[in-house]
């Protein structure tokens, strides 16, 4: 789907954002792109829709390299939500939600039923919200109206560039529900950058770790908690933790009747034994004292990994 062969990006200070990038993003993938300020994350995303140019190497969509397509043509196939939700104030939520439709010279009629069908979609109101203006629209409102205004001419791709930090916990935490729930339904191939672990591990199909503008790891949440290929991706995630006290108490879940257990494991197990575990299941029974007493599961591992790093600071901008 999308393809960086060799890419580097020089800037004329002689400073290197990316260097020799080589990465293939899946369609319908959701990947994640994640590292500390200044890695060049934002660079590598920028690239792809030509807000930047490359320097070196070449990225080609679907095959075709993207200095061939018309730029503007490949700017509308390719919808860009930013941190800062750029909502045109002077315009009403449908008219800032329609304008690449109108550039695509859709008809009116089909305008406002993709209006319509995107804010019921993210569970705005269409009468009650269709008028109003950016301004009359909560932080986390906005933020939706933005999401689905880079899908409203139905793009290929959609790029994200930290789109949820500057919104308070609940509101990012219901956003980022929010679209996963939609790209179940969507299957969009999302490139989304971000400085939190906690959100990379919970939205992405695959992370690309970054460091000083070179890829330091590309895996699933899975593979870069389980095999950390160096300290830094260790210390990143969280992963020092194996070597910290764990009550594997502060993650134990109810069992449910739909729960299906793939193991059981002991209340006293080490945090490596268990991790080793969840490599092979989702789900496993906790057993103290001769009972069951409830469940781990992969993504509850992961939900703990994450906050543990954010609460120490080592979710980075």
């Amino acid at each position: 789907m999308i393809t960086f062969d060799n890419v580097s990006k020089k800037y004329g200070n002689g400073h290197t954002a990316v260097k020799a990038l080589n990465i293939e993003i899946k369609k319908g993938e959701f990947f994640v792109i994640i590292g500390p300020s200044g890695c060049g994350k934002t660079t590598l995303l920028k690239m792809i829709n030509r807000l930047i140019s490359l320097t070196e190497g070449n990225i080609r969509i679907n095959g075709k390299s993207i200095s061939d397509y018309n730029i503007h043509e490949l700017r509308w196939n390719i919808g860009y939500v930013l941190q800062q939700i750029a909502l045109f104030p002077h315009m009403t939520i449908e008219e800032n939600i329609a304008i690449v439709p109108e550039l695509k010279n859709w008809g009116k009629t089909k305008i406002r039923k993709r209006v319509e069908e995107l804010l019921k979609m993210v569970g705005l109101e269409p009468e009650k919200y269709r008028q109003r203006k950016p301004k009359e629209l909560s932080g986390g409102e906005q933020q939706r109206v933005g999401v689905i205004r880079a899908l409203a001419a139905d793009p290929e791709i959609i790029l994200m560039d930290e789109p949820f930090s500057a919104l308070d916990p609940i509101s990012r935490t219901k956003l980022q529900d929010d679209l996963l729930d939609m790209q179940r339904s969507i299957q969009k191939t999302i490139v989304f950058v971000s400085h939190d672990m906690q959100e990379a591990l919970k939205l992405g199909d695959r992370i690309c770790v970054m460091k000083n503008g070179e890829i330091v790891q590309i895996g699933t949440p899975q593979e870069i908690v389980q095999n950390p290929v160096n300290n830094f991706v260790q210390q990143f995630i969280g992963l020092n933790n194996m070597y910290k006290p764990f009550d594997i108490h502060t993650i134990i879940q109810s069992i449910t009747t739909s729960s299906k257990l793939g193991g059981t494991i002991f209340s006293n197990d080490s945090f490596t034994s268990i991790l080793e575990k969840l490599a092979q299941d989702d789900f496993l029974g906790v057993q103290e004292d001769g009972k069951l007493i409830g469940m781990v599961t992969r993504a509850s591992m992961l939900q703990y990994l994450a906050k543990d790093s954010l609460e120490r600071g080592n979710g980075h901008g």
